[in-house]
């Protein structure tokens, strides 16, 4: 009974992080990665066909694939990240105009994003990751 909670539990949890991250794709101050990262894991504990799903996904399967197999990233994708961080970052911060508190923590935050990004560990090889053309 109690094995059964838990797993329920972490599939829910899971699909909940799943939506966020999907959330995050949109909104620039809640990131996506991270989210996709917790569920990755929560589904390999609780539901091998929800952990399959993630990882054959086909725009960010093979880099969870390669977080999950040796816990890098592709330089490329530090790059990608880095531009859109910078894009979505610097809209919401000219938007809020004339709102220095804000615009500061936003600033902060890419920072610290930024920061968490370029200090993951580099592939050796490849880009490893199919995007679609448009991010490509």
């Amino acid at each position: 009974m109690k094995q059964a909670l838990r797993k329920n539990l972490f599939i829910v949890l899971g699909c909940l992080f799943v939506l966020l991250g999907a959330v995050g794709v949109v909104l620039p101050v809640l990131p996506t990665t991270p989210f996709l990262l917790l569920a990755l894991a929560l589904f390999a504990n609780s539901s091998p066909r929800f952990h399959q799903m993630l990882l054959n996904n086909r725009w960010f399967g093979t880099i969870l694939r390669q977080w999950e197999d040796s816990k890098t990233v592709s330089r490329q994708v530090k790059r990608r990240a880095s531009f859109l961080i910078l894009v979505s970052f610097s809209i919401s911060i000219f938007l809020l105009q004339g709102n220095m508190g804000l615009q500061g923590m936003l600033v902060v935050i890419a920072l610290i994003l930024l920061l968490i990004i370029w200090r993951l560990k580099e592939s050796q090889t490849g880009f490893g990751c199919n995007l679609p053309k448009y991010l490509s």
